[in-house]
């Protein structure tokens, strides 16, 4: 491991202009390898313009992008965008294809045959909790809208893409669907090291999947930095007047983990609590079961430390 972090994603001085309108105007941001950066703002602000710039759906009027270290224009469209994936609210997905037609698009397009293809849909399926021999049949019609969302998304992730450019993904889900979704996506782009960029104009789902948050306002990037610092040290009004000033500290206690807040083992307790939850569920499941003090349990539950409803409550006042 090198201690240079490598960039997968590089926007110099990026600008879309609609004379005489410029609906993106001078952006510079990088964007790490196996990371999560959500590009968060109000209708109109530019962001799903800048993402579509990437894999040249929208042509830059001004500026440098590149992908992998390589310049996008020196890459011909189309095999850019068979290389990046690409995800939108309503899913898009083929009405008159099967579930497993659709998934199967680029890798047919790439010329892959048709056993590699198979087993790459039937992954996928299984990954998503869809199992093959239920769903690979199916049309979009016959599948409710999580079940369309999730075949989406692994669409997109069929050719193995480094990048995934996400637009509103999960906009049309109920809350429910909408916070399960969420959850499939960070374990899958943990377990493949995908780079994704996703549009959002939901703070609290930006929060959620960033490794970093874009805000944009009028065109122009206002600050991309770590979720702590958006909340922390907003570097302008109208990113603290979208992270909003209530529930300030409950963001700030979900972006921090349990094992890094616990204090020691305390023998004989007997509620236990997963060294994996960040210290706003700490504290909700601490409440709900009524205990003032709990264990911390690694993967094997064994404890490696302790928390008390004070300490928990401390922490937020600080936050």
């Amino acid at each position: 491991m090198t201690d240079k972090t490598e960039n997968m994603i590089e926007l110099k001085g990026v600008t879309k202009r609609y004379e005489p309108l410029t609906v993106v105007d001078n952006v510079t941001m990088s964007v790490e390898k196996g990371t999560i950066t959500v590009i968060v703002g109000t209708s109109g602000s530019g962001k799903s313009t800048l993402m579509r710039m990437i894999n040249r759906l929208v042509p830059v009027s001004a500026g440098h992008i590149s992908v992998g270290g390589r310049d996008i224009m020196s890459v011909p469209a189309t095999e850019l965008r068979r290389r990046i994936g690409y995800a939108i609210q309503g899913h898009g997905l083929f009405p008159h294809r099967t579930v497993a037609q659709n998934i199967a698009t680029v890798p047919q397009l790439l010329g892959w045959d048709k056993d590699k293809t198979g087993r790459r849909v039937d992954e996928l399926l299984n990954l998503f909790h869809l199992d093959p021999g239920t769903f690979a049949g199916k049309y979009p019609h016959e599948l409710s809208g999580g079940q369309q969302q999730r075949v989406g998304v692994a669409r997109a992730l069929a050719a193995e893409p480094e990048v995934l450019l996400m637009d509103e993904p999960f906009g049309a889900l109920d809350p429910v669907i909408r916070g399960k979704a969420q959850d499939d996506l960070l374990a899958i782009q943990k377990q493949f090291g995908t780079t994704i960029i996703l549009v959002t104009h939901d703070m609290d789902e930006a929060f959620h999947l960033g490794h970093q948050i874009a805000v944009m306002s009028e065109g122009k990037l206002l600050q991309c930095s770590t979720p702590e610092k958006i909340l922390t040290e907003p570097a302008d009004p109208f990113v603290q007047q979208l992270t909003g000033t209530s529930g300030r500290a409950l963001k700030l206690m979900s972006l921090t983990s349990l094992k890094g807040a616990m204090e020691p083992v305390q023998p004989g307790l007997n509620h236990a609590l997963p060294e994996t939850l960040n210290l706003r569920d700490a504290l909700a499941e601490m409440i709900w079961q009524g205990v003032g003090e709990a264990a911390v349990q690694d993967a094997n539950k064994v404890p490696i430390g302790s928390i008390s409803l004070q300490h928990l409550l401390q922490l937020g006042r600080k936050a």
